[in-house]
């Protein structure tokens, strides 16, 4: 008999496992679709872990418990540790000192030739030392393969809290339905441009069509992410894409000749905070509301909820229903 079952076997899900089974307790993983895939919206993330960048706009928990993430990734899949990159056009100056008064943990660089010399027409930038980033489906995977090893298995079922007995996490994203939560769709690119090389993702400040690009291996590019109030799941418009690939070509011409490789499009799950948060019904622990923190805030989530579990300490991140 497990001790915990995990309902939701995406970002969230996983870290809670790993993070129970690290506590000792034993873990049932359940997932309607089986192991994370193009069905979830981890799959369509952009694996930054970018805290400083993303005190910008989000609470300073984001902030705070983001600092850790890279820590917590670094034991179980490959991070890499080369910061991250804010540019601006010159028309958009402005927007480049707006975002440096509302960040901290960087540096204004006039002379961005020795970290990314394909961008070194790109002056002044904002450098973030402390930030890194990850491939989220290699990542994904080897936080599948870490819970393999310890003995769990991702059971491919239908599944509520209503099905299961004794303590039950629910990280099942918009699936769970919770008050309060609603939809924010988010719709990417990937390109393949070999000639082009970026060391760290960078992003590019824009007054209406702001984008981020991260580099993957094999000449890969992902590019993100459009955001709107919507629960439409359909696959990525045209106007995302154009925008995306606008944006990419404004900050490197190059990117026009790039392949086409992928699109997609899902639901981020937010709160009206867009804050991340463990909210307790009883037996059940829901972990939801990740918005656009995913790969930032799961770690800190997970091990909030298994510490509240195994140890009844209550962490910032908990709500009682």
């Amino acid at each position: 008999m497990a001790d915990l079952t995990i309902i939701g076997a995406g970002v969230a899900g996983l870290w809670a496992a790993l993070s129970a089974r690290k506590a000792g307790l034993e873990v049932r993983v359940i997932d309607r679709n089986g192991p994370p895939g193009p069905h979830g919206c981890s799959w369509w993330a952009g694996g930054m872990l970018a805290p400083f960048c993303e005190g910008a706009v989000a609470e300073p928990a984001v902030v705070t418990h983001g600092q850790h993430a890279a820590a917590f990734w670094a034991g179980v899949t490959d991070v890499t540790h080369h910061g991250s990159l804010v540019v601006a056009l010159e028309r958009d100056r402005g927007e480049l000192a707006r975002f440096a008064r509302r960040t901290t943990g960087h540096a204004l660089i006039d002379d961005i030739a020795a970290l990314e010399p394909d961008l070194a027409h790109h002056k002044p930038a904002l450098y973030f030392k402390k930030e890194a980033h990850l491939d989220p489906r290699r990542a994904l995977s080897d936080l599948v393969a870490a819970l393999a090893a310890a003995g769990v298995q991702i059971e491919r079922a239908e599944a509520t809290p209503e099905d299961t007995q004794g303590p039950v996490i629910d990280a099942r994203g918009m699936a769970a339905a919770l008050p309060g939560l609603r939809g924010v769709r988010g719709e990417m690119v990937v390109l393949r441009a070999p000639e082009i090389r970026l060391s760290r993702p960078l992003r590019l400040l824009h007054p209406r069509h702001p984008l981020y690009i991260v580099p993957r291996p094999d000449g890969l590019f992902m590019l993100g992410a459009t955001q709107l109030e919507s629960t439409d799941r359909r696959g990525a418009t045209a106007r995302a894409v154009l925008e995306l690939l606008s944006a990419a070509y404004a900050l490197d011409p190059r990117f026009a000749e790039a392949e086409l490789v992928e699109t997609g499009a899902d639901l981020r799950p937010a709160y009206a905070d867009n804050l991340p948060r463990i909210t307790r019904r009883g037996r059940v622990l829901h972990l939801n509301g990740l918005f656009r923190h995913g790969y930032l805030m799961a770690p800190a989530l997970a091990a909030q909820a298994v510490a509240y579990l195994t140890q009844g300490i209550k962490g910032d991140l908990l709500h009682e229903d």
